[in-house]
């Protein structure tokens, strides 16, 4: 724990403000995904976070656990990004929502059961899992934007 908070540190800013990032980088798909999945209209047979929380615990849960998953693992990410990449960088914000949304489709889809990019269930998979990794990104980098300084 240390050597993240000495990272984190190195990189400019503080665990309340890479928090902070992570939760906005984390609510702001969310907006958009939970009433998709409510309403029926998204594609995917379940929400990601929830259906991989489903695979850990080996049973069937209820939403509010997978909403807690998608906030701990995009934490995580936001701390990779705060002390690996570029906070404040649209380019690596990006770059890590990308390298991100093809794991999600050649990784997790396929422990779900839906196959290559989601292609045993629909090719609409694709789009609606880039949607939300794309305002992860751009919610990233605006987090990291309004809450820590920018590097030189």
């Amino acid at each position: 724990m240390a050597t993240v908070t000495s990272a984190i540190q190195s990189a400019g800013i503080s665990w309340p403000r890479t928090l902070g990032i992570g939760l906005i980088a984390a609510i702001i798909p969310s907006l958009f995904m939970v009433p998709m999945f409510n309403l029926g209209l998204s594609p995917m047979p379940a929400p990601p976070s929830l259906k991989f929380a489903e695979m850990v615990f080996g049973t069937s849960l209820p939403m509010p656990v997978g909403l807690l998953f998608h906030l701990a693992y995009v934490i995580a990410w936001t701390l990779v990004y705060a002390i690996f990449l570029n906070p404040g960088s649209l380019k690596s914000a990006l770059a890590l929502a990308g390298v991100l949304w093809l794991g999600v489709l050649l990784v997790f889809f396929p422990l779900f059961g839906w196959g290559i990019a989601g292609m045993a269930i629909s090719m609409k998979l694709i789009p609606a899992s880039f949607v939300p990794h794309l305002l992860f990104g751009l919610a990233l980098w605006g987090g990291s934007r309004l809450l820590a300084p920018l590097r030189n």
